[in-house]
């Protein structure tokens, strides 16, 4: 007999995207609605977050039917409630969570909290059907730059984290000073394709093995050298800090195959839409280690990721009660 599909409804409002997915089994996304805030957000220069909690009280029922609707089903279909909890913005994180215990306890379904981290990893599984655990996941987002070994799909450890800017800060702290704007991600992959890696900048080395991060150097070295000369090319100044960040990934990565004897790598969070960095890691492959990336949609926040973590959460038997609570630097850990 043929085990009963599990669907799971995914809810995202850790920062500046409304999102409600239905996702079936873990793997097939039958919807994935996305409310972004960018174009509100864009003309503050970053996210402001009471603006962004108000918008998502706004959005998230709206957003909710449509996603129910794409995915032809109602909500008697669903198996379980999976919203974000954390880490994020608290004002953000509790507009989703209380959204998803309302729906919850009004049709008795399971609720079940998903790491927003552990998101990030799980887009890969949709974007991969046959990718399993154990891997080694390079996380790299706006909030988050870690190493974590996947265990199994619930089960992680980290490896090295950063010490103190995410990298996907850096890149919009450096897009800030040379004027392109928030978001800073992609303006700043646009822009270095126009550039030439050639303005040498420093890189942060410890001591030890450890696989930790630092990114306020590097930023900190892109605004002095702008401050110093505010002529200076600014398509060459994005691509050398491209090059610069992507070789401390990279060096990395590498220190932790060697650590770790692990050959399959995968990417995860917004940062790994960036072109170069795509392109760096792919060139691992050539040194017989596996790399995946997750599809360009499902990199920034989406709540198909957060769907496809609840699914694994819900199969382990774990259940939460209506006391979840949002926590705004939820760890990821086992």
């Amino acid at each position: 007999m043929k085990p009963k599909d599990i669907l799971t409804m995914g809810i995202e409002s850790s920062c500046d995207e409304t999102s409600v997915a239905i996702v079936k089994n873990g793997r097939e996304v039958l919807s994935n609605i996305i409310d972004t805030q960018i174009p509100i957000h864009e003309k503050y220069g970053g996210v402001v977050p009471e603006i962004a909690s108000r918008n998502h009280i706004e959005a998230i029922t709206r957003v909710a039917k449509k996603a129910l609707q794409e995915a032809n089903v109602t909500l008697k279909d669903i198996d379980a409630v999976t919203p974000t909890y954390g880490p994020g913005l608290v004002g953000a994180l509790l507009v989703g969570v209380s959204y998803a215990k309302a729906v919850a306890f009004a049709n008795n379904l399971p609720l079940v909290g998903v790491n927003h981290i552990a998101g990030h990893i799980a887009a890969n599984y949709i974007t991969y059907k046959d990718l399993k655990p154990p891997f080694i996941c390079v996380m790299m987002s706006g909030g988050n730059t870690q190493i974590v070994l996947v265990k199994d799909y619930t089960k992680f450890e980290v490896l090295g984290k950063t010490r103190d800017d995410a990298i996907g800060e850096a890149f919009d702290k450096v897009a800030r000073v040379v004027g392109l704007g928030y978001p800073g991600g992609p303006k700043v992959d646009k822009l270095a394709k126009e550039g030439n890696p050639i303005i040498e900048l420093p890189k942060t080395h410890f001591d030890t093995d450890t696989l930790d991060f630092s990114f306020s150097g590097i930023k900190t070295a892109v605004i002095n050298l702008h401050h110093k000369d505010p002529n200076i090319n600014k398509a060459d100044l994005c691509a050398s800090f491209e090059k610069n960040v992507t070789e401390t990934l990279l060096t990395n990565v590498k220190k932790a195959i060697e650590q770790t004897n692990m050959k399959k790598i995968v990417l995860a969070g917004g940062v790994s839409a960036n072109s170069y960095i795509r392109v760096a890691f792919k060139e691992l492959e050539n040194k017989g280690i596996e790399i995946y990336m997750p599809d360009l949609k499902l990199c920034t926040d989406n709540a198909a990721m957060i769907a496809s973590a609840g699914y694994y959460y819900f199969m382990e038997g774990k259940r939460d009660g209506l006391e979840l609570n949002a926590i705004p630097n939820l760890k990821l850990s086992d």
